[in-house]
Parts: C-alpha cells; sequence; structure tokens
C-alpha cells in the first residue's frame, strides 16, 4: 500500500475523476508555486471506484475555487490545519470566469486587444454552457 505523508498545514482535493489531475494542475499553475504538491492517481475508492487526489502545502489562496468549480463542481477541498480537517469546501459552477478560457472567435475584440481580460459568463448551468462576454461566442465543456 503507497504511503503519502499527511500535510500539518495545506488542501487536499478529493473526489477528483481517474485522470484529471493533471489538467487540474495545468490549469491551476501548480508547476509554479514553490510548495509541496502531491498527486496521487487512480486511488481506489468505494464511491468512485477510482479518483485523484492532489495534496498542496499552504494555504486555501494558493488554488482558484473558481477553477476548480469549472473543472469539476464535484471536486471537495478539503482544507488542513495542524493535520486535521478543519473545513470543507463545496463547489459549484462559477458565474464568471476571467482568464481561463480564451475566446476562439478570430474576429473578437479580446483576440484583437491583446491587453483586454478573456472573460466568460456562464449563461447554461445544466450544460455548464459559458460565452464571451466581448462577442456571445460560445464555450461548453
Amino acid at each position: 500500500m503507497l504511503n503519502i505523508s499527511g500535510l500539518s498545514e495545506g488542501i487536499v482535493l478529493d473526489h477528483i475523476p481517474a485522470g484529471k489531475s493533471m489538467e487540474i494542475y495545468r490549469y491551476m499553475g501548480l508547476d509554479k508555486l514553490d510548495v509541496q504538491v502531491a498527486i496521487i492517481k487512480n486511488a481506489r475508492s468505494n464511491k468512485m471506484g477510482k479518483k485523484d487526489i492532489i495534496k498542496i502545502e499552504g494555504g486555501l489562496d494558493l488554488v482558484d475555487l473558481d477553477v476548480l468549480g469549472f473543472i469539476d463542481p464535484n471536486i471537495t477541498v478539503n482544507v488542513i490545519r495542524d493535520e486535521r480537517i478543519v473545513e470543507k469546501k463545496k463547489l459549484a459552477l462559477p458565474r464568471t470566469l476571467t482568464g481561463v478560457l480564451r475566446c476562439k472567435n478570430p474576429r473578437c475584440i479580446s483576440q484583437i486587444e491583446q491587453e483586454l481580460p478573456q472573460i466568460f459568463d456562464l449563461s447554461d448551468e445544466e450544460t455548464a454552457t459559458y460565452r464571451c462576454r466581448y462577442c456571445e461566442e460560445k464555450y461548453t465543456r
């Protein structure tokens, strides 16, 4: 059995669908952080069969909960202090995403004006569809 040491302070991203941990790692820019990050892939789970887990040393300010909610609102965020879970956060699809998605419309003002932030608003929660704030280009997960 594999044993990954516990965290004294940090966060644990749990209930990640098997194989999605590297996507989260890239989206969240965890490679740019100067903290310990442990990725556990294909861990056994009674609830999911297999799942991924990411452990991140440090405070909750290191992760963007909106990005996590966009990737998968079913991920559980466990806040760890003094080697104990002190809080569990449930995620939801964010209403607005800034700087996460890029508009694919070549005529969109966000493509022409490079300093303009890429902003997408949730237009349909059922299908997780977002639309570019500037041109209404559709993005569906």
